[in-house]
């Protein structure tokens, strides 16, 4: 029986920001109900790759394909419907303060359904069950904890069933037993709802314990993509710096610094 195709597949994916290139030569792919943890330190390029998943970045170089559509050549009308494909909960949550939880929820469901107002409702609410916010959708925003926030958050990417769910940062700012409890929830939706996750994190143990394969990330270069025995066990340096938190040795290039201070901006 053959394998079923990736729902990610990045290659040879370079990125640019003005003349300083941040990507290198990015490749790998996603398969359906992986868990996919992209880990790597402050500057490793890892927001910037998430954008590119996201279609919110082209490709200055090479491609990113999403459900086989290349982001990179896609109409606007294709990524829209890619989009409508996947959920996105973002780092600090996003919930816009002037709504409701409830509201937050289900403005996906209002923005892209011609469902009645009813069934949004029971959508919306069925959601928040499923992150344990039950009772919640009256509340706002600015009455939640952080923890509260991510789960209200989570719902809201998961209340048009995507296929594909991105994670930024999802541990980011909690307390380690609220990190856990995030942690867990990620698997059940995994299991529960054969849902393909990919979450960007530099959060090491979170990491190793949802993870079925990590792809490593350092300077804009993929170090390793592998399970996380692997990743553990890797002989590359920098891998094991970041894995022991050893702070790393920047050689200076004198020149290149003279030159960063007096060269003219165009």
């Amino acid at each position: 029986m053959d394998a079923p195709a990736p729902l990610i597949e990045v290659t040879r994916l370079d990125a640019w920001y003005g003349r300083r290139q941040v990507l290198f030569g990015v490749d790998f792919t996603v398969r359906p109900g992986e868990i996919r943890v992209i880990m790597g330190g402050s500057g490793s390029g890892k927001s910037t790759l998430l954008r590119h998943l996201l279609g919110l970045q082209r490709p200055a170089a090479g491609s990113v394909r999403l459900f086989g559509v290349d982001l990179g050549r896609a109409s606007e009308r294709e990524l829209l419907g890619v989009r409508r494909r996947i959920g996105v909960s973002f780092q600090g949550g996003a919930l816009l303060t002037s709504l409701s939880v409830g509201d937050n929820v289900a403005l996906p469901l209002r923005e892209h359904t011609d469902l009645d107002e009813a069934t949004i409702r029971i959508m919306s609410r069925l959601k928040l069950e499923v992150v344990n916010l039950g009772g919640f959708q009256d509340l706002m925003p600015s009455q939640l904890s952080g923890g509260m926030v991510k789960r209200a958050a989570l719902a809201r990417a998961l209340v048009m069933d995507p296929r594909l769910l991105f994670f930024d940062e999802p541990s980011a700012g909690l307390d380690p037993v609220v990190s856990a409890e995030l942690d867990e929830l990620i698997l059940r939706l995994r299991d529960a709802l054969r849902m393909t996750i990919v979450v960007v994190t530099h959060e090491l143990e979170s990491a190793f314990k949802i993870a079925d394969t990590i792809t490593v990330l350092d300077q804009g270069r993929v170090l390793l993509t592998d399970s996380v025995a692997a990743v553990r066990a890797a002989d590359n340096e920098r891998i094991q710096d970041l894995l022991n938190r050893r702070p790393r040795e920047v050689p200076v290039d004198a020149e290149a610094y003279l030159r960063r201070l007096t060269e003219e901006r165009a």
